[in-house]
């Protein structure tokens, strides 16, 4: 598969409120979540679905966005394959990572406030 510019792709619904919004990238037609093809910073707009929102906190290169509202344990599809599931409700144009999905064939590891690999499995 491609990955092709929103901007490039046969609109459909879900497609056509982003698709000239060069900050994000859909990756197969499918796909329920765009990638960030450029640091997004906190405060700026998206506007998914017709519904604009404000971004809260800055959504780094390479992480997902939701292309529309998404359910608790909907799947998370990107390059059209499952790459997990939401653990909430996710809304259009939410940061989609691991605070509200979880993948579905590997562990998901978080470390709390100072931790570190090492001290999180130190068992001494």
């Amino acid at each position: 598969m491609f990955a092709v510019p929103v901007g490039q792709l046969e609109p459909t619904l879900q497609q056509a409120t982003l698709m000239n919004d060069p900050r994000l990238l859909l990756l197969d037609p499918a796909d329920n979540v765009f990638v960030a093809i450029k640091t997004i910073e906190a405060g700026e707009i998206l506007d998914p679905a017709g519904t604009r929102i404000t971004i809260e906190k800055s959504i780094t290169l390479g992480h997902k966005v939701a292309a529309r509202p998404l359910r608790r344990g909907e799947k998370i599809l990107k390059y059209r394959a499952p790459i997990g599931s939401a653990t909430r409700d996710i809304a259009a144009g939410e940061h989609v990572h691991l605070h509200n999905m979880q993948s579905d064939y590997l562990p998901t590891y978080t470390l709390d406030a100072g931790q570190t690999y090492a001290s999180r499995h130190d068992h001494h």
